[in-house]
């Protein structure tokens, strides 16, 4: 039961990406599709239309396995050999210096949004 729910709950937030992709056919904005459609699905959970309980078990799979969706990138790059050479460093550097912003803005809001929790229950 608890797969068949997953499953559907990947499937509605696949749901918002579909949305995002008929929005950005009407409306010829730079801007993914697909952060069309997370940003349909952040409106309806602030309008209260989507309760999180429906994405959350889904959404926290999706995140679980993300890794898994940057592997044939990662293996693409190995076909490039410049990327060995002084440019590859300098992109590498630049990676690993963006990575790191982004851990530490995700740890930023995800320890606020625990206290948030925290002070909430209380």
């Amino acid at each position: 039961m608890k797969l068949i729910t997953t499953i559907l709950q990947i499937l509605l937030i696949h749901l918002f990406f579909f949305i995002g992709v008929g929005i950005k056919s009407y409306v010829p904005i730079p801007i993914p599709a697909s952060m069309i459609g997370l940003l349909v699905l952040l409106l309806a959970l602030f309008l209260k239309l989507v309760k999180i309980e429906w994405i959350e078990k889904g959404g926290n799979w999706l995140l679980a396995e993300l890794l898994l969706f940057f592997i044939p990138s990662a293996v693409g790059i190995v076909d490039y050999e410049e990327i060995l050479g002084m440019k590859g460093m300098e992109m590498i550097l630049l990676i690993g210096i963006s990575t790191f912003i982004v851990l530490g803005t995700t740890a930023f809001i995800a320890d606020s949004i625990q206290k948030h929790k925290g002070s909430a229950t209380k």
